[in-house]
């Protein structure tokens, strides 16, 4: 491969439409609100009745062996601190190999203000994890927190949206589309198998997700990012390949 070609398709590699202004503004926002106003009554209305109880016990025979080692390794992989640090080093290869910080820094804000404000249900909600003393093979250590939405589910759905995003329209779409809704399935699953939270908390966070990241994508890209210099349209950091310098590209 020739060094043109090679830049090429590093440029190539964001090229995607998470830097493309919102067609619908309104729409976002306005589909973004209804969800999370119904994610959050439906909350109350599940953790006064705990309909799939059952259920959470069921995908929980199945933590034993190899199985309860993968699903308890997800589990952690996906905890904030280290779901924080994939996004960060996630961030840094997006700008490493398109040079270009715009699309580096709306990667990663679409993940944050995807992922984070899902808390405020948590809390509000606040619907207890599944009864431990119920289930066949309880997690272990206890998990205190809140349990719906699921904040590792809400962040891996966030994290491949936003992923979707940058290389839609790229020879990588397809490939992270395909791998994405694989690491969707697979982290949820490990979580209902781990009875962590109830199979309700997984299908409201993927909603909440669907629902909040093109929201997300609009406040940060199209409102907040052109706030600051650095992040506003042509005229933003880029680093040339093969030099040592940076300039103000316009």
């Amino acid at each position: 491969m020739t060094t043109a070609h090679h830049r090429s398709d590093s440029r190539h590699f964001a090229a995607g439409t998470i830097l493309q202004p919102t067609s619908s503004p309104r729409g976002a926002v306005a589909i973004a609100i209804i969800v999370i106003v119904f994610i959050t009554v439906a909350g109350f209305v599940l953790r006064a009745s705990e309909p799939d109880a059952a259920l959470a016990d069921a995908f929980n025979t199945l933590h034993t062996g190899t199985v309860a080692a993968v699903t308890n390794l997800v589990y952690h992989v996906f905890s904030p601190v280290p779901a924080i640090a994939i996004t960060a080093a996630v961030t840094a290869l997006i700008w490493a190999l398109r040079k270009d910080v715009r699309a580096a820094a709306a990667f990663a804000g679409v993940v944050a203000l995807t992922w984070i404000p899902s808390d405020i249900v948590k809390i509000v909600v606040h619907r207890p994890r599944p009864d431990v003393y119920l289930l066949t093979h309880a997690y272990t250590p206890l998990q205190v927190d809140a349990s719906y939405p699921s904040g590792h589910t809400v962040f891996v759905t966030a994290f491949v949206i936003a992923l979707i995003l940058v290389t839609r329209h790229t020879r990588w779409s397809r490939l992270v589309c395909v791998l994405g809704v694989l690491l969707i399935a697979g982290v949820a699953m490990s979580l209902l198998i781990d009875a962590v939270h109830y199979p309700t908390d997984v299908i409201a966070s993927i909603l909440w997700a669907l629902a909040v990241a093109p929201a997300a994508r609009l406040i940060w890209v199209d409102l907040l990012m052109r706030r600051i210099p650095i992040l506003r349209p042509n005229s933003y950091l880029t680093v040339r390949p093969g030099t040592d310098r940076t300039r103000n590209e316009s």
